[in-house]
């Protein structure tokens, strides 16, 4: 064997363990290239987490504030409520009492006429109804009803031959209701069932 041979055989043997080394493992450099892509991945993977928690951070400070401004906003129209809920209602009766005032006037007067002072209470009671009636009050004026304890105060049983047993006779005083939330109870008298006459045994 010549020199020249050796020297090719050697150089057959190193290209045949490099190939069989690049085969086996993809590139002489494939650890570092792989590890190069993976840390890239990984940094990638966190900077999108990073930027989805400042989101949700963002997200997460504004509905904090829109709470609080709903919170405050609530506070202050429940303390306007609280002020002004009976303004409406103030507003009517305020022509009640320039109606009362104007009756009184006249009955003050020397030439007291007695029809036009009663045609002023009239006048008064039917503005003092309507305010009533706008702000949602309504009159219980329940006389030949059958008695509800819900809505009426009996303060009298009288027997009556007439009137239908537990039913109202006789309206004392008139209650109201706001809407369907008694304001007071009508006091009436009720009519007791009469007592049969007992025969002696």
């Amino acid at each position: 064997m010549t020199d020249k041979d050796a020297t090719a055989g050697r150089a057959d043997a190193a290209a045949t363990a490099t190939a069989t080394e690049t085969a086996q493992n993809g590139s002489p450099l494939a650890p570092d290239a792989e590890g190069a892509a993976a840390a890239s991945a990984d940094r990638a993977e966190l900077e999108q987490a990073r930027r989805q928690a400042a989101e949700s951070r963002d997200k997460y400070l504004r509905a904090m504030a829109e709470l609080d401004n709903l919170r405050k906003r609530t506070a202050r129209e429940l303390e306007n409520a609280r002020k002004f809920g009976t303004e409406r209602l103030i507003a009517a009766l305020i022509p009640v009492r320039d109606s009362l005032e104007a009756s009184l006037a006249v009955a003050a007067g020397a030439a007291t006429d007695a029809g036009a002072v009663l045609e002023g209470d009239r006048a008064t009671l039917r503005i003092l109804s309507q305010a009533l009636a706008d702000a949602g009050i309504t009159e219980i004026d329940p006389e030949g009803e059958p008695f509800d304890p819900a809505r009426h105060e009996a303060i009298s049983l009288v027997q009556s031959p007439t009137a239908e047993p537990n039913s109202v006779i006789t309206v004392v005083q008139k209650g109201y209701l706001l809407y369907e939330r008694v304001l007071r109870p009508a006091r009436v008298v009720v009519a007791a069932a009469p007592t049969e006459d007992r025969v002696p045994g």
